[in-house]
């Protein structure tokens, strides 16, 4: 008979079969995987996100497209409203230049900065959703992982009953406990990975919808010379100005 001491957490996985072997690696795999993922991703975007205040702050601060030119030639690119201003800015620059010299260029100014301004928030997406799959399949699968380890437990405690006769404790304690924590560990890999991935869309969700509004004004900044927000004034000194002359 097993003495109490012993009745560890190492002590039932010493027991498992190779199935609850392969089953407990699996499990380690996809936790080391995810908290990889979410470290690497965090990180990353924790340094994006103050790499993009930066440029965005120094953007609406610069006196000419110039100056940020220079800036992004200096400092390079480091972040997706750079690289989206860089990619638009030589768009611009090389339309203007050499017009529409090959098929992808085809079109007015307008249409192929728009077309560039596309390539580049679509490339920025799908760098932001790298990983984010993997991260919600081990979320996803981690639980019916364990649960499968569990179910493979049960049927060894099962089996061990068979045998013996008697379902007394000695019998079933080592399945029985290889069970519950085959369900644990399913839990404590999946716990994680699902929250990380559920902060981390929200996080894209958050930059792409910026990226988005940003690309608005720098198109209108480009073709038209001023911002959405330089332009809109002017439009509401006309709505204005016909209920002063009704005065």
């Amino acid at each position: 008979m097993t003495e109490p001491g012993t009745l560890g957490i190492g002590h039932f996985l010493g027991q498992s079969d190779a199935v609850g072997k392969t089953l407990l690696a699996i499990l380690l795999l996809m936790s080391v995987t995810s908290w990889v993922l979410i470290a690497t991703k965090g990180l990353t975007s924790f340094f994006r996100k103050r790499r993009s205040e930066a440029f965005l702050s120094f953007f609406w601060n610069a006196t000419s497209l110039d100056e940020v030119h220079a800036e992004i030639t200096t400092h390079g690119v480091r972040e997706p409203f750079a690289h989206l201003t860089a990619h638009s800015m030589h768009a611009k620059a090389h339309h203007a230049k050499y017009g529409a010299a090959k098929l992808a260029e085809a079109g007015s100014e307008q249409e192929f900065l728009t077309r560039t301004i596309k390539k580049v928030l679509d490339e920025e997406t799908m760098q932001l959703e790298s990983g984010l799959t993997l991260l919600a399949t081990i979320g996803a699968t981690a639980p019916f992982v364990g649960l499968f380890g569990t179910v493979w437990g049960v049927y060894h405690a099962l089996v061990a009953i068979g045998m013996s006769g008697a379902g007394t404790l000695d019998k079933v304690a080592g399945p029985v406990g290889e069970a519950l924590i085959m369900t644990g560990l399913g839990l404590a890999v999946a716990i994680p990975a699902v929250m990380a991935y559920n902060w981390l869309a929200r996080s894209n969700r958050v930059l792409t919808a910026k990226l988005d509004a940003f690309a608005f004004e720098l198109m209108s900044f480009l073709t038209l010379g001023q911002t959405l927000r330089q332009g809109a004034e002017p439009a509401a000194n006309v709505h204005a100005m016909p209920a002063r002359a009704g005065h």
